[in-house]
């Protein structure tokens, strides 16, 4: 099976999309030489250029395509050739109206943007498999290709009857009969119950709330269904090219596909982040994707596929990065597994939707600041790959998260909107990143014996078995940390008795959950040494030992931190300095330590193979104590005791004489 390491070859990959067709082929020559100056080395190419190609049904132009692959390979650039399906021409929606998708409303969308197809519609299945199976098959042996780009940005959804009949069969496939799935969907409530498959349609829009349950198979419908598309042309590109690795653009963090689902059919594991320049805490948000998709990638190297080299132009407001931070972030990736750092795109459109999203050659060209600092990018991550590229970042702490708890958190009608999976999961991320302890992502059903803590910040559903995958992780002598309104609901939604699964409740010693208090947005509660915000609950210990009480409040005199053994349970959201002090307690207990000690506030510090990472993501120079004697690889210089950091500022040291 190829893999990732197949296309960098013991460096680190340096470019972004390149779409020359929106540009007079004269330019292309430009391209090369810039291209040659930034130290770019491989373009993802394609994307969007199924209308191009396919002018009309049936006709093949790939002549443009030919002499682009011929470019690249003459001047070094490898190719990531991407099958251009997540765009379809107008013609396909014009004659085959089924290829569009519908909304929950029963609307259609229409083409005119991009990702304008019904996942499950035979007739736009067939015609991407059309054009990916030409395209494999004239360019499998073209030296310049390097890796497969399945689709882009997988993200559509469609409440059509097509999908409909598509649904039934997911269902019908997983429950086995109409019974089972009656019982799993709890349909008794609000007369719900289906005599009949035809009955069962996607969720649309109804009279008020929709059953929560049908909502959640939906959401793992509507992954699984996308996968399907993915599946089908990683396959047609495999039989040409089984040498050849593929990967598709996850996006960062969102709540669309099963990622851990996803990345298990990628060669190479790819991510698409876009911290907003503005976010004091974006570089913890930039960390928090590597961690995800590393452990994605099973802790191997992975791949940014998009990131922006200044502004986007979908935020209100759209700010560029200041200069530096597009360095920092970028080195932050390496720094975190990655072993490609790429943008969208290589040359900013002069027309369209995004042309006022930035690019490495952004509408100033060459004598722009954006692509100065380009250059530098591309000039240190080709000295730094001999000595990273391959290998692997230790964590001993996991961060458990999984799609299906935060798809079960979407419901309609829940206890509180202020507690957003998403947030909870970053907060608690942030209070480790903070801390300087390096962490990975896990599944709750995975194998945790590697790590010495695991946290869960919000595990809303909790399956039987990772329950008991929990429990014994403990047991063997596991430090366990658990957030609220975790093992509230078994895989089909149905809440616990006593509102958390009993196995997890004599796992920490919480005799009783007699009500759950969220608190209003801005409303708090004082505890013992910090503040909760968002949530409380109304708890009774049994044999725990009470961390912490709650002081202020209708829950004042009871238990707001448990601990029995190895197993915590924190029932609100501290404030940040109150979570990252429980943490830190916690993982001084399990034996865990920061990588470097006394680190200043915003400086993050990161071990990868034999080169420690030290990341300043402040506005301002700082001072940092490191022992022992190094070599930073980016200044050249040698380090001992104290390194500066310039605002933004970064250090690849290694070891001196290593």
């Amino acid at each position: 099976m190829p893999a990732l390491g197949d296309a960098t070859r013991g460096r680190i990959l340096f470019g972004g999309d390149y779409n020359p067709e929106q540009w007079p082929e004269e330019t292309w020559a430009d391209d090369m030489r810039l291209m040659r100056d930034a130290g770019v080395n491989s373009v993802t190419v394609g994307v969007f250029s199924w209308a191009r190609i396919e002018p009309r049904p049936g006709v093949r132009d790939f002549g443009w395509l030919d002499r682009l692959m011929d470019l690249l390979h003459a001047h070094g650039v490898g190719a990531v050739l991407a099958t251009p399906t997540a765009s379809p021409p107008p013609w396909l929606g014009a004659r085959h109206p089924g290829t569009l998708p519908r909304d929950e409303d029963g609307r259609t969308v229409w083409w005119g943007s991009r990702q304008h197809f019904c996942p499950s519609s035979p007739v736009y299945r067939s015609h991407a498999a059309a054009i990916t199976g030409d395209l494999a098959a004239r360019y499998a042996g073209h030296p310049a290709l390097t890796m497969w780009h399945i689709g882009n940005e997988y993200g559509t959804h469609c409440w059509c009857d097509g999908t409909a009949r598509h649904f039934r069969r997911w269902l019908a496939a997983r429950h086995g009969t109409l019974d089972a799935l009656n019982e799993a969907w709890g349909t008794a409530f609000w007369s719900q119950r289906y005599d009949t498959w035809d009955e069962v349609i996607p969720p649309r829009r109804a009279q008020y709330l929709r059953n929560p349950a049908h909502l959640l198979e939906f959401r793992r419908f509507t992954s699984d269904a996308l996968l399907e598309c993915h599946r089908a042309e990683r396959d047609v590109v495999a039989r040409h090219t089984p040498h050849i690795p593929v990967t598709t653009n996850l996006m960062a963090f969102w709540q669309g596909l099963d990622g851990w689902a996803w990345a298990a059919e990628e060669d190479a594991v790819s991510v698409d982040v876009y911290p907003d320049p503005r976010d004091p805490l974006g570089g913890q948000y930039n960390a928090l994707v590597a961690d995800l998709t590393r452990s994605q990638a099973g802790g191997g190297p992975w791949m940014v596929m998009e990131q922006a080299a200044g502004a986007v132009n979908w935020r209100d407001v759209n700010a560029p990065r200041p200069a530096g931070q597009n360095r920092l972030l970028s080195l932050q990736a390496v720094a975190r597994g990655a072993d490609a750092v790429c943008y969208f795109q290589w040359r900013q459109s002069r027309q369209g939707a995004e042309k006022f999203h930035s690019a490495m050659v952004p509408h100033a060209g060459e004598h722009g600041r954006a692509f100065r600092e380009v250059k530098r990018i591309g000039a240190e991550l080709a000295a730094l790959g001999p000595e990273v590229a391959g290998t692997r970042v230790a964590a001993d702490v996991a961060v458990l998260h999984d799609w299906h708890a935060w798809w079960g958190t979407l419901q309609e009608g829940r206890p509180s909107r202020e507690a957003e999976y998403p947030e909870v999961v970053r907060a608690w991320h942030r209070a480790l990143w903070e801390a300087g302890l390096t962490t990975a992502f896990a599944h709750p059903g995975h194998d945790l014996r590697g790590y010495r803590m695991v946290v869960a910040p919000q595990l809303y559903l909790l399956p039987d078995a990772a329950v008991e995958n929990l429990a014994a992780y403990v047991r063997e002598g596991g430090t366990l940390v658990c957030g609220f309104l975790t093992g509230t609901a078994d895989a089909h939604d149905r809440i616990r008795p006593g509102g958390m699964d009993e196995r997890l409740r004599a796992l920490l010693g919480l005799r009783t959950l007699h009500a759950w208090w969220p608190l209003e947005r801005g409303e708090s509660v004082e505890c013992d040494g910090f503040t909760g915000t968002v949530w409380s609950e109304e708890l009774e210990a049994a044999d725990a030992e009470v961390v912490a009480a709650y002081r202020s409040g209708e829950t004042a005199g009871l238990p707001a931190v448990l601990r029995r053994g190895g197993a915590w349970y924190v029932s609100t959201l501290p404030d940040p300095d109150g979570l990252r002090g429980l943490l830190v307690r916690a993982a001084a207990g399990a034996g865990v330590r920061p990588v470097l000690e006394g680190l200043p506030a915003g400086v993050e510090a990161v071990r990868r193979g034999r080169l420690l990472f030290v990341l300043n993501h402040g506005r301002e120079p700082v001072e940092v104590p490191v022992p022992g004697a190094f070599r930073d690889l980016l200044s050249g210089a040698d380090v001992a005791g104290a390194l500066r950091l310039e605002r933004y500022g970064v250090a690849a040291l290694r070891e001196a004489g290593a």
